[in-house]
């Protein structure tokens, strides 16, 4: 999951200005090895594919059918051991990053559905994974996000 929330998290707003660690080419190969990739310009690419079509499904502005491309080439592998059976990725070096953050997004609306979304603050583009109990998350960030959001209602109540 951690692989998924950094994709989707790669490209915020900060003081009102997007930031995106995938952008430049050295920022982006010490962020994908930081998370076990070889940094090339190829998978960098796949990132940035991976990425903005993975925003675009957990906003709802697309269907999932959209990640379909980025999984060309994968397989799963059987591999039996002394624990059972257990089943390998196997994809195209240079996909494996954008393939995982894929799957750990399908992992997640599968065990967890509705609770990977985008904060609730319009001024925010960060996506959160909301592990509560009562599933009411809203913000990336309740001493950020929440804070502001919360303060401005505060404001408009009482002016």
């Amino acid at each position: 999951m951690d692989v998924l929330l950094d994709l989707l998290n790669s490209r915020p707003l900060i003081n009102g200005e997007e930031q995106d660690a995938l952008g430049d080419p050295a920022e982006g190969r010490r962020w994908a090895r930081e998370r076990g990739g070889d940094g090339s310009l190829a998978e960098l690419t796949s990132l940035r594919e991976a990425r903005d079509a993975l925003q675009d499904v957990v906003r709802g502005n697309s269907s999932p059918a959209v990640l379909g491309p980025l999984l060309e080439g994968v397989h799963q592998i059987p591999e039996i051991s002394s624990n059972g059976l257990r089943w390998a990725v196997s994809s195209p070096p240079h996909a494996r990053l954008a393939v995982e953050a894929v799957l750990a997004w399908a992992a997640a609306e599968e065990r967890m559905p509705g609770r990977l979304r985008p904060c609730a603050n319009a001024e925010c583009r960060l996506f959160l994974l909301d592990r509560s109990r009562a599933n009411r998350a809203r913000w990336c960030s309740m001493a950020v996000c929440g804070n502001r959001e919360k303060a401005r209602r505060h404001y408009e109540r009482t002016r």
